[in-house]
């Protein structure tokens, strides 16, 4: 009888592992809101100015201009000048440009004032280098003077 029990619960322990509820939890899901699609809305449009500004600081460092693809932007923070409903902002946001198949080479921050009256409506406000990533060594033809 004793065989017989443990039987039906080893048998039940493998189907229905005691587990399972604690799988769900520790997935990683994530959802489109409203909040992510105007952010990748914006980064879309800052694409240029963020592209010239990193250009600009790699430049002297690499061979080739870098990459910063929408997905690797973050933004830090973001700021209202003026008030509420006013148009002057200042954003900052943080990048990680890469080259050749997606090796990073550094992470950078940017900060940005946006408004009507500044021609092209953004202006570059600082560029701070906060890590130099090492890149592997067949990407070391994009190596300048290091």
């Amino acid at each position: 009888m004793r065989r017989f029990l443990f039987t039906i619960f080893l048998t039940f322990s493998l189907i229905f592992p005691w587990h399972s509820h604690s799988i769900a939890s520790n997935a990683n899901i994530q959802q489109d809101s409203k909040e992510l699609m105007i952010q990748d809305i914006l980064m879309l449009f800052l694409g240029e100015p963020i592209e010239k500004a990193v250009n600009e600081y790699y430049s002297k460092l690499l061979t080739i201009n870098p990459l910063v693809y929408p997905y690797q932007i973050d933004v830090i923070k973001v700021e209202r000048l003026g008030g509420f409903r006013t148009f002057h902002f200042m954003i900052t946001l943080e990048v990680t440009p890469v080259v050749g198949a997606h090796n990073s080479v550094g992470k950078d921050r940017i900060t940005f004032e946006i408004a009507p009256t500044i021609p092209s409506q953004v202006k570059l406000m600082k560029y701070e280098h906060i890590e130099t990533h090492e890149l592997p060594p067949n990407c070391s033809t994009s190596l300048d003077k290091q």
